[in-house]
């Protein structure tokens, strides 16, 4: 079967031109950059020159330019050196809700305290919120992505930076999504970036740091001028400067054809039933979208397109790494089960994405499908003594159940209850809170408020015997129908 990848959000295809770029730089480039002998000086003059290539890239002087082993690392070393180097201005930093795992990580754990703005239903944070943040006294660092590398939404860098400049704080702009797909972003005082995501091999993260802010590094640092400790592979680094190359020269021609296909995707997706399609519709990167699926396994349905050929990613809690749902999407109050993200590649055929778009609605309605009826185990049966109508309290017990079931039992119930029924649904899945309240908003109910209550709160009558009691907290949300 042909494979078609659509998973370039994060790891785009390795470009050719980086691949040959990279093997002939494993006979010229194997040696230490930093010895004189012709060997070490012609390593060296490789190391230059990508330097160079990726400087006039981003907008920055060769010197301000470091190459790290990985994008998270050039994260890390940018948070922790700066928040050491500005510890006597303060210990705070603040980030939006949606930034990149590794820069809320780094944040929390280098900064006394994170102030994370919160952002709208598009993925997009408030210029005016973020830049009040700044103002207060004893913030140290500011951070703010180019755009979401999850659902595509541009931020507005270039209206923040000037006010985080007015206020004296250093603005690191991730820009790991966005470079090589749109023009890099302005006014930044650092800069990250992963060259993972232009079609460049592992192994390569770039940290860019202009003149005049304050730096200590976290950790010794390398002899010679440069920022960061270790060594980096010369071969990816030129391979990294390559891609880079290739894909800004093809920007102006490939940017509009893909954003065209996203946009055809984006149509296709909203037509599939009760399924949700996160961003902004047109202040976005151009090649990806994100969209979710009521009541379908995020896992059961990669694994259904994969079936037929097409590799796509999913920021759904069912597929990530972590048991937690997606924060980009619970951020934005969207879905974050049943979760499709679209990476279009470079050179992408048009005809692939028409293939993908008319296979989706089967591919969903099989997954969906594959639950069969909505579990009732635990539920009270529907009879004279317990009709559904006449109660004004319906509890629900969806404890140990993973997403999607907390929803589909919730929806089952709502089906059989009278407008103004108050529905009590516990779930122990961390999906279940912001799913539960997408659900409400796509259908049309209210959500009266969540909270924590022990397991003792669970009402006898829906204790499912076959399912061991929780261990800890459970999520209580309130519903009533309408």
């Amino acid at each position: 079967m042909e494979r078609r990848y659509l998973d370039a959000a994060a790891v785009a295809p390795l470009l050719p031109a980086a691949r040959e770029a990279m093997l002939a730089a494993l006979d010229d480039g194997w040696a230490d950059p930093r010895r004189l002998h012709r060997e070490g000086r012609r390593a060296r003059l490789l190391l230059e020159g990508a330097r160079e290539s990726v400087a006039e890239a981003l907008g920055a002087r060769t010197e301000e330019v470091s190459f790290t082993g990985s994008h998270v690392q050039a994260v890390h070393e940018a948070v922790l050196a700066v928040m050491h180097a500005r510890r006597r201005a303060g210990r705070i930093a603040v980030t939006t809700e949606v930034e990149h795992s590794a820069v809320l990580n780094a944040t929390t754990y280098a900064a006394l305290e994170t102030r994370r703005v919160e952002v709208d239903r598009l993925g997009r944070v408030d210029p005016d919120a973020f830049s009040k943040e700044l103002t207060a006294p004893g913030v140290a660092l500011a951070c703010l992505q180019t755009a979401n590398g999850e659902v595509g939404t541009l931020q507005p860098v270039e209206e923040v930076a000037p006010r985080a400049r007015a206020a004296s704080v250093p603005l690191l702009v991730d820009a790991a999504a966005s470079i090589g797909h749109h023009p890099p972003p302005v006014g930044w005082d650092l800069l990250v970036a992963d060259p993972r995501a232009w079609g460049a091999p592992p192994g390569v993260g770039v940290l860019a740091v202009r003149a005049g802010v304050r730096w200590l590094a976290p950790a010794p640092e390398h002899e010679g001028t440069e920022r960061i400790a270790g060594e980096v592979s010369i071969p990816a680094v030129l391979a990294a400067a390559v891609a880079l190359r290739e894909l800004n020269a093809a920007r102006s021609v490939e940017g509009p054809r893909r954003r065209a296909l996203v946009h055809r995707i984006r149509e296709a997706a909203a037509r599939v039933p009760d399924t949700e399609v996160a961003g902004a519709p047109l202040e976005r990167l151009p090649h990806i979208v994100t969209f979710s699926c009521l009541g379908v396994d995020g896992e059961a349905l990669v694994d259904e397109l994969d079936r037929h050929g097409f590799a796509v990613g999913s920021g759904s809690a069912c597929t990530a790494a972590s048991v937690r749902p997606s924060h980009v999407l619970a951020a934005l109050g969207v879905l974050t089960h049943g979760n499709v993200r679209i990476g279009l590649p470079i050179g992408i055929d048009s005809g692939v994405v028409e293939e993908f778009c008319r296979l989706l609605p089967e591919a969903v309605g099989k997954v969906r499908s594959l639950l069969g009826e909505p579990i009732t185990g635990g539920m009270p049966a529907v009879d004279s003594d317990y009709a559904f109508e006449t109660r004004v309290e319906l509890p629900v017990n969806a404890t140990g159940l993973r997403c999607p079931l907390p929803v589909v039992r919730l929806a089952a119930t709502v089906r059989q209850a009278a407008p103004g029924t108050l529905v009590h649904i516990y779930s122990t899945d961390p999906a279940a809170g912001p799913d539960v309240a997408a659900w409400c908003r796509m259908r049309g109910h209210t959500l009266l408020d969540q909270r924590e209550v022990s397991a003792d709160a669970i009402p006898a009558q829906v204790i499912d015997e076959h399912r061991p009691p929780p261990s800890g907290p459970v999520l209580l949300s309130r519903v009533r129908v309408n």
